[in-house]
C-alpha cells in the first residue's frame, strides 16, 4: 500500500512539471527544429523520457536543465537517425515563438535557424533564445565550455551570413 501511494505521488509531482513546462519544452523544441508536429513529437518524447526516469529528474538540483537537456538530446538523436532529407517549409508561424516585436524579424531568423546544421541551431537557442550561461549550455550538450563558446562563434558567423548584412545588425554581438 505504501509504495502504491507513493507511485501516485510521483505521478502527480511529474503532472504537475509537465503542466508547468510542457509549453517552454515545445517553444524550444519548435526552434530547434522548425517544425511544429515535429517539436510535438519532441516535447512527447522528452516528457515520456522525464516520466520514465521521474525519481532521478526530481532529485536533480535544476529540473528545469534536466528537461531541456533531454530535449536538446532527442532532437540531436533525431536529427541523425532522420532517413528523409526533406526540410519543413516555414509557414505560419505561432505567436509568441521569439523575442521582439518585428514579425518580419521572426520569420526570417527563424528561417535562418533552419538553414544551420543541428548543433549550431542547438547551441544557438539554448546560449541565446534560452538565455543560458556557457557552463549551463556546455552541461546540457555534453561538451566543454570552451567548445560551446568556439561553436557559438562560429553558428552566430554561420546566422549572419544566411541572414545578410541588413538583418544580421540586429543580432546581438557576442
Amino acid at each position: 500500500m505504501i509504495g502504491k501511494t507513493r507511485r501516485v505521488e510521483e505521478s502527480a509531482e511529474f503532472e504537475d512539471f509537465a503542466y508547468s513546462r510542457g509549453q517552454r519544452l515545445f517553444r524550444t523544441a519548435l526552434l530547434l527544429c522548425g517544425d511544429w508536429h515535429l517539436a510535438e513529437d519532441l516535447t512527447q518524447v522528452t516528457l515520456a523520457k522525464l516520466f520514465a526516469a521521474w525519481p532521478k529528474v526530481r532529485r536533480a538540483d535544476n529540473q528545469d536543465a534536466y528537461a531541456r537537456g533531454t530535449l536538446v538530446r532527442s532532437y540531436l538523436s533525431h536529427r541523425r537517425l532522420r532517413r528523409s532529407g526533406e526540410r519543413p517549409a516555414l509557414g505560419e508561424l505561432p505567436e509568441g515563438t521569439a523575442p521582439g516585436d518585428d514579425p518580419a524579424l521572426r520569420v526570417t531568423l527563424l528561417a535562418a535557424l533552419a538553414e544551420l546544421q543541428p548543433r549550431d541551431r542547438a547551441v544557438l537557442v539554448l546560449r541565446y533564445w534560452e538565455d543560458r550561461s556557457v557552463e549551463e549550455t556546455a552541461a546540457e550538450l555534453g561538451v566543454s565550455a570552451g567548445a560551446v563558446r568556439a561553436q557559438s562563434l562560429r553558428a552566430l558567423g554561420r546566422l549572419r551570413a544566411v541572414l545578410g548584412p541588413e538583418a544580421a545588425e540586429h543580432l546581438t554581438r557576442s
